[in-house]
């Protein structure tokens, strides 16, 4: 990957984001809080984001393997499938997408568990502006240091390949 493919773009709320390969940054968000999700959406789509919404971790799991976000924010406690069974099937499924819990089931108990699982951060209910901002951009920089380690990794094949045929 090189510098034109990563874009700094400007948005109503004056904050720059940096945009992945030309494109909004997919966040999906899951909270069988409707409110809280569309709280959470308003607050994402100002800072530059996609965002796609499920109301449990079946339905983030299954969107996480149809339409690979570049980052999750999941809830701990919800409905058929809680957010430390999805936050164990996303690490199984898609070990390198980027995942920020958020609870107001915040123990220490649950925040090691999760950090030990693979999150990359813990947010307690309720939240603050400057805190989704810091997710956000955790988030930006994993996926950007994932897409440039497997540009990396394809090239090194490529080399290789090229190699051995001579």
């Amino acid at each position: 990957m090189n510098n034109s493919e990563i874009q700094e773009g400007q948005y109503s709320t004056g904050t720059p984001i940096k945009m992945i390969n030309d494109r909004q940054m997919r966040v999906l968000i899951a909270d069988d809080s409707k409110l809280l999700r569309k709280k959470l959406r308003d607050e994402l789509e100002k800072l530059g984001c996609a965002v796609v919404e499920a109301a449990n971790g079946k339905e983030a799991v299954a969107y996480d393997l149809e339409h690979e976000p570049d980052g999750i924010i999941l809830d701990i406690v919800m409905p058929e499938v809680g957010g430390i069974e999805a936050l164990q099937t996303l690490r199984e499924v898609s070990p390198d997408v980027p995942v920020v819990m958020l609870s107001s089931a915040g123990t220490p108990q649950k925040l090691m568990q999760t950090l030990k699982m693979g999150a990359i951060d813990f947010i307690q209910k309720p939240y603050t502006h400057e805190q989704i901002v810091h997710a956000v951009e955790t988030i930006r920089r994993i996926r950007i240091k994932n897409l440039k380690k497997a540009e990396e990794e394809a090239e090194k094949l490529q080399e290789f390949d090229e190699g051995g045929e001579e």
